[in-house]
């Protein structure tokens, strides 16, 4: 009762801390694709190999992975505020120390201690957006939070790309300087923020075991290892090759299906985002994984340039449908009290873990099989996590997971877990 009073209170107006955290989201998502282009060429400027080059960039997602539970912890024991500028920094420090590594390894360490602060901002981001956005603008404010770092993620490296003509050294210091603003505007301007003070007083926080009791919290993890594994991983690593090993075109021409999937993610990403608030999360949801498993699966049967291209479309279409939705069931799922942060992190942790084993598998099954194989591969996992969501209930209008709508009784037993 107490969420829909508040919503009703805000009408269609989203807080404005919510608009800062927007704005560092993006600023971090720019560095990430600033340095995106240097740190595989600057890797290899040490006299090592491909391996090796490869596991500097996979050493700062197995980093997330392993602290996600802590960060969780520290969301909750500290609140989210805190953590939020804490991450940053450290992700900033990180960053501009790989400016000055002197060797391949010390390049690796700096690298990976910068993803133990990246899922500390990444946790505690969500968490404050569960708590600050309006119930019914749930939805949206996903949407645009996740629109921040798609455009960031599509400037950036066009921003890197120049700065490495010019040095490689260069991406890493404008990242960490540009991090360490984005950490003091966010202490600036929420420092006195009423809606963003840590939660006080005896709140029941949310359990892991509890939530995943619950089975639409199950789908919602499902569903974003489904993304880890497709967005993340399977289309960084599989789709360059098969442009050029397939189909026989050019790297350039893989740049240009990424940036197809980009404007197929971004044409719907605040549509389903302000469609999830009307019509409810699970919709979304299921078009989304529907679509994105046709999409995952037609990209393997091209058998050209254009309907590889038009594939990559219907793909991001799918994925930009999805994520605001999801995202928005499990913010229904945690409710506005605060207190979240180890759900969170799990839900986090499932998307890391697509994205780490989906290259390695759907590689081995290109090897050993096919291309075909392995792109079909990650259009099951969409289906496995639709089938998941078919038989899981509806999340919008539920009050914080206590009670799901048409799921009263795993709500009852979960609010009883968290107390």
């Amino acid at each position: 009762m107490a969420e829909t009073t508040a919503a009703q209170e805000s009408g269609d107006r989203l807080p404005v801390e919510i608009w800062i955290l927007v704005t560092g989201s993006f600023i971090v998502a720019v560095g990430m694709g600033i340095v995106s282009p240097a740190l595989p060429a600057f890797a290899t400027s040490f006299d090592v190999g491909v391996t090796a080059t490869s596991f500097i960039v996979s050493a700062f997602a197995f980093m997330r992975l392993a602290f996600a539970p802590v960060s969780g912890r520290l969301v909750a024991w500290f609140g989210e505020r805190p953590i939020y500028v804490w991450g940053i920094s450290i992700v900033g420090v990180s960053s501009a120390a790989c400016a000055f590594a002197g060797s391949y390894w010390q390049l690796l360490v700096f690298r990976a201690l910068g993803g133990t602060g990246s899922t500390m901002f990444t946790v505690s981001v969500v968490a404050l957006l569960v708590r600050l956005a309006p119930p019914h603008l749930r939805g949206r404010a996903s949407g645009l939070w996740a629109t921040s770092f798609l455009l960031g993620n599509v400037s950036g490296p066009i921003i890197g790309g120049l700065m490495v003509d010019h040095s490689l050294r260069l991406p890493f210091l404008s990242y960490g300087a540009a991090l360490f603003l984005a950490a003091f505007v966010g202490w600036l301007l929420l420092r006195r923020s009423t809606l963003a003070a840590p939660v006080t007083g005896d709140v029941p926080a949310m359990s892991v075991r509890a939530a995943v009791r619950l089975p639409s919290y199950r789908a919602a993890l499902l569903s974003n290892f489904s993304t880890g594994w497709a967005v993340f991983g399977v289309r960084i690593a599989l789709i360059p090759l098969f442009v050029v090993e397939v189909l026989r075109s050019t790297q350039s021409m893989a740049g240009v299906a990424l940036s197809v999937f980009a404007v197929g993610n971004a044409a719907v990403i605040m549509l389903s985002g302000r469609l999830s608030d009307r019509r409810g999360r699970k919709p979304m949801v299921l078009l989304g994984l529907g679509i994105s498993a046709v999409g995952s699966a037609a990209l393997g049967v091209s058998g050209s340039v254009p309907v590889f291209l038009v594939a990559s479309l219907v793909a991001g279409i799918g994925a930009g449908l999805l994520n605001p939705a999801q995202n928005a069931a499990v913010a229904d799922l945690v409710g506005a009290q605060g207190k979240g942060g180890p759900v969170l992190a799990a839900f986090q942790m499932a998307a890391d873990v697509g994205a780490i084993l989906g290259p390695v598998v759907t590689g081995v099954l290109a090897d050993a099989l096919s291309y075909q194989v392995a792109f079909g591969v990650t259009g099951l996992t969409a289906v496995l996590a639709l089938t998941a969501w078919v038989f899981a209930p509806e999340t919008r209008g539920s009050s914080g997971g206590l009670v799901e709508s048409g799921g009263s009784g795993a709500g009852e037993e979960a609010g009883s877990a968290a107390k």
